[in-house]
């Protein structure tokens, strides 16, 4: 009981402890079993067959495949014209899943994918996949035809007031965009109809407001506003930012924000500007009043 059992120790720290002084000898003279000095050749490990791995490969490049589906970046197909000349139809974009995760929510500017908010899709013919598209979709090489997802341009977030008059500029928080550079050449920012086209809202925060790029071909906030989010599509719904375009070769392009989202749009600009000019106002009405008291009070004197 007291003493620790040497051959364990051996067994964890060295194969070649002798295990004591007591056991000279003890081996009783005979040759080493392991083949040393007996001239026997260690036989080589028999490779394993490339067919025999190829299954196993296969199986970690499909788990990588739906953790990159799941996590990272997905592959969507563009299914209409309502984003021209940005998107074609048959276009196949990377939108990025990643940075949700980490709180990141849609910006002014940016091409979104999100999930049909309240049957804006309805009566759009639902696709019919065969087998090999089913399995692409599950990987993420292709959308899931379950999945009723729409890619439009966010032009308003949370607290911002977006307007459309006669055939435009359409305004964000009372300033004008300039759209000749991804707008639909031939279109107007605003279009003329009695159906939305014209309109005057304010998003509420948790909520973003999109538009098509082929303004008077897109079906989007401006003619769902008689849905339960009045058009507003709700930032949980947003699956991610379409970063690039990755199909066809000849159209690869990646899909930056426009120059004109990058002036100084936001609701809380237009308070700034009043605040200094109101600060200083309410400082100076005590500073008069005192100064009035003053000169009263040496006139009585």
């Amino acid at each position: 009981m007291g003493a620790a059992d040497p051959a364990a120790d051996g067994a964890v720290t060295s194969g070649n402890d002798s295990g004591g002084d007591g056991d000279e000898g003890g081996s009783g003279g005979q040759p080493p079993t392991d083949g040393e000095g007996s001239g026997a050749v260690p036989k080589p490990k028999k490779q394993r067959s490339f067919w025999k791995e190829l299954p196993i490969l296969i199986g970690i490049a499909l788990v990588l495949a739906l953790l990159i589906k799941t996590f990272l970046v997905q592959a969507f197909s563009i299914p209409s014209d309502s984003m021209q000349n940005t998107l074609q139809q048959g276009d196949r974009v990377l939108v990025d899943k990643l940075t949700p995760w980490f709180g990141s929510e849609p910006e002014r500017g940016e091409v979104v994918v999100f999930h049909d908010p309240d049957s804006w899709l309805a009566g759009e013919p639902t696709p019919d996949p065969n087998a090999l598209q089913t399995f692409l979709s599950w990987i993420g090489l292709m959308p899931s035809a379950e999945e009723k997802d729409l890619i439009k341009r966010v032009i308003g977030v949370g607290g911002d007031t977006i307007e459309c008059e006669g055939t435009g500029p359409l305004k964000v928080n009372g300033k004008a965009l300039s759209e000749a550079s991804y707008v639909y050449p031939g279109n107007t920012p605003c279009s003329q109809d009695d159906q939305g086209g014209q309109f005057k809202v304010k998003v509420p925060e948790g909520f973003i407001w999109v538009m098509g790029d082929h303004r008077q071909n897109s079906r989007d906030s401006r003619y769902n506003q008689a849905d339960k989010n009045h058009g507003m599509v709700p930032v949980d719904e947003v699956v991610g930012r379409a970063i690039v375009i990755a199909w066809p070769i000849n159209r690869w392009d990646n899909l930056p924000v426009p120059d004109t989202f990058e002036q100084n749009l936001s609701a809380r600009s237009v308070a700034l500007t009043v605040a200094p000019q109101g600060l200083a106002l309410a400082g100076a009405v005590p500073l008069v009043l005192w100064r009035r008291r003053r000169i009263k009070v040496a006139e009585t004197r």
